[in-house]
């Protein structure tokens, strides 16, 4: 079983002008994997819906404590990119025995162009394949948390050591 752990962000089709403020979304990460017919078992549980440059100690706080507490080795967060990386970090350094995947998307999952029924895809094939750690999937790729950055200019993520 996968335990899927949202936090918001653009995958979700949200759109912030500030923390009071955020644009109604008419999708859901349940809609995209109903969408898509899935066809494993998962369990999808909002912790927050934050912009991730809202995200602050306490969430990290409270989101790591739904990871362990979470009776599930495998476990998706889906996740903002403004900061993904800096929550990547977090739950590295808690060095838990499960697998732990983030992902996100760059265009809003309301959007008809958007990078979010992929990005989701990806991660959930990921994390059957992957060993316990914690990654960061975006865009076909997968990082390792000791290993990723966001590239602003380029709107991508990348290795530290490119």
């Amino acid at each position: 079983m996968i335990h899927i752990l949202t936090t918001g962000g653009t995958i979700e089709g949200l759109d912030y002008e500030d923390e009071k403020d955020i644009t109604k979304s008419n999708v859901t990460i349940k809609d995209f994997l109903l969408n898509a017919n899935v066809n494993l078992e998962f369990t999808i549980e909002n912790i927050f819906r934050k912009d991730s440059r809202a995200i602050d100690e306490d969430d990290l706080k409270i989101l790591a404590k739904k990871v362990k507490s979470s009776k599930a080795s495998k476990i998706l967060i889906t996740h903002g990119t403004y900061t993904m990386e800096d929550t990547a970090k977090y739950i590295g350094k808690l060095n838990l025995n499960k697998t732990i995947v983030l992902v996100g998307s760059f265009i809003l999952g309301s959007s008809a162009e958007t990078d979010a029924p992929f990005n989701l895809g990806y991660a959930i094939c990921s994390l059957q394949f992957l060993k316990p750690d914690v990654y960061v999937a975006m865009n076909g790729q997968v990082f390792h948390w000791t290993n990723v950055r966001k590239n602003i200019v380029l709107n991508k993520f990348e290795r530290n050591d490119q």
